[in-house]
């Protein structure tokens, strides 16, 4: 098991239901927190699995409007290009962009519990050891292959491997409601979001038998 310590001044957590203007979950998703522990370690032999979520501040929102462009380059226009077909690939943001208000958290500050499960893809020489002590580390040095971020790319998170003792989560209960959960990728034709009731008991988000929906 692991405890990672995360901040940052803002963070975004995308509710799936409201697409146009972006509005944030109280705290962050499993999958968002997953994300955040694999940029610091992923390897094809393991798979992270969130236990728990400790908030240390406040909940607190702010509304910004953030500049968004209104479309992207679609796969068949960049396989067309690569192809030769003379199309020209490329997106005039000047021409496409567009305000659109958000509603962020902000001073977010939480310790993300998380253990992981070897998978088949795991050579010969790998074991749960090898790879515990090679996450520590990287924590502890403050590696990661790409900077873990708050939902989006433009909220950056620092991070350090819980120093240990109890961890000071706030004193709130809660009940969120529905929370996007993680992405079923059994049929990768298929992809399909999953959730689950979510409920914040005495500062702690519990992730790991909780009831998951499709």
């Amino acid at each position: 098991m692991i405890q990672l310590e995360v901040w940052g001044p803002y963070a975004l957590f995308s509710r799936p239901e409201l697409k146009v203007e972006r509005v944030s979950y109280d705290l962050p998703t499993p999958s968002a927190a997953r994300g955040m522990v694999e940029a610091i370690y992923y390897h094809p032999g393991l798979r992270w699995k969130i236990d728990a979520i400790h908030l240390l501040a406040p909940i607190r929102f702010v509304s910004v409007r953030r500049n968004e462009i209104t479309g992207k380059i679609s796969a068949r226009s960049a396989r067309a290009a690569a192809q030769g077909s003379g199309q020209p690939l490329y997106q005039a943001a000047s021409q496409e962009i567009v305000q659109r208000a958000s509603l962020l958290l902000r001073d977010v500050h939480y310790v993300i519990e998380a253990h992981f499960e070897m998978t088949d893809q795991a050579a010969p020489s790998d074991n749960p050891g090898k790879f515990q002590d090679i996450v520590t580390r990287r924590m502890e040095r403050g590696q990661c292959f790409h900077t873990p971020y708050f939902g989006c790319r433009e909220f950056p998170a620092a991070f350090r491997r819980w120093p240990g003792g109890p961890i000071p989560a706030i004193d709130e209960t809660r009940d969120l409601g529905l929370m996007l959960y993680d992405f079923d990728y059994t049929d990768p034709q298929n992809i399909t979001p999953t959730y689950f009731r979510a409920k914040l008991e005495r500062g702690v988000l519990h992730t790991r038998d909780c009831e998951v929906f499709r």
